[in-house]
């Protein structure tokens, strides 16, 4: 039971990380690799700044500006230095790479003996692995509503039409590399703020840790597409949580099943490859209808 409980809460708290990248992902129509580097980056800053006596919140919101730096990087080289947006992602995300080295001096800092956003007396109080829940609930309660509400503003729906047809966007007077670059910004700043929530319930930050990131998130995004299908935009977002948490439960299934936690990104990425499959057969073979005639025939 404790398991599944933890595989809820890390769930709850990875999800910020699938949100992020639906921006850019489904919303601007790209792959932005930046996330690599900057899930890392903001576990450097956050870990690093309450090592040196910062309070935690204001270390995680540090984490969350150093995310949307990363984002204005790749927004700039795309837009206005005319990198394709693959490389423009690629070169920051390298860059970053190096930066983590220099803040965090060396390839991995512990928190041992400090204070994290998961260290109060009300957290502590609570039953084994429910802190990452409630902490986790919170923060993608608070999040996915101002997204939501962003998106329904009038600039909300520039972006959005920004990434439907970028033409059709600028013959209408919209600022599309301003788009791009905002989009950029807010995408890279949660994952961002989610790198410094993963380090701080993990209780450390290692120069690795961003490494399969983007096949995390994009599995979040995938499986919510996946078992709950067409939705609208703001049910989409609440599905990446629902997804993101769907996705632990099935890592849990599979190490439960006696598969090395060494085989974490292989394993990550067949689910991602298996999920992005099934909508293919699911067409090619007619399984949602098939599973509902069987049911009304057993009726």
């Amino acid at each position: 039971m404790n398991l599944i409980v933890s595989s809820i809460g890390q769930g709850l708290l990875w999800a910020l990380l699938g949100l992020g990248l639906y921006l850019t992902f489904r919303i601007l129509d790209f792959a932005d690799m930046t996330v690599e580097g900057t899930f890392p980056l903001g576990a450097a800053i956050a870990v690093t700044a309450i090592s040196q006596g910062m309070n935690p919140y204001l270390a995680t919101l540090l984490a969350l500006v150093g995310g949307m730096t990363a984002g204005l990087v790749t927004g700039l080289l795309y837009t206005k230095g005319k990198i394709p947006i693959l490389l423009a992602g690629i070169l920051t995300m390298t860059g970053i790479y190096s930066i983590n080295l220099h803040i965090m001096g060396k390839s991995n800092i512990s928190l041992l003996g400090k204070d994290t956003i998961f260290t109060n007396k009300f957290l502590e109080s609570l039953p084994q692995y429910f802190d990452s829940i409630v902490v986790g609930s919170i923060i993608i309660l608070i999040l996915t509503s101002l997204l939501i509400f962003f998106l329904n503003t009038d600039y909300g729906q520039a972006f959005i039409a920004t990434g439907d047809n970028p033409m059709m966007a600028r013959s209408i007077g919209i600022h599309t590399d301003s788009m791009v670059i905002v989009g950029l910004m807010v995408s890279n700043g949660l994952v961002a703020v989610c790198g410094s929530l993963i380090a701080q319930s993990n209780g450390y930050a290692d120069i690795n840790m961003g490494i399969g990131t983007i096949v995390i998130a994009l599995a979040s995004i995938i499986i919510g597409e996946v078992v709950f299908g067409e939705l609208t935009l703001n049910q989409r977002l609440i599905a990446i949580t629902l997804g993101s948490i769907i996705y632990r439960l099935i890592l849990l299934a599979v190490l439960q099943l006696g598969f090395s936690t060494n085989d974490l990104n292989l394993i990550s990425s067949i689910v991602l490859a298996i999920c992005m499959i099934i909508p293919q057969l699911e067409s090619m073979f007619h399984i949602k209808r098939t599973f509902i005639r069987g049911g009304q025939s057993n009726e």
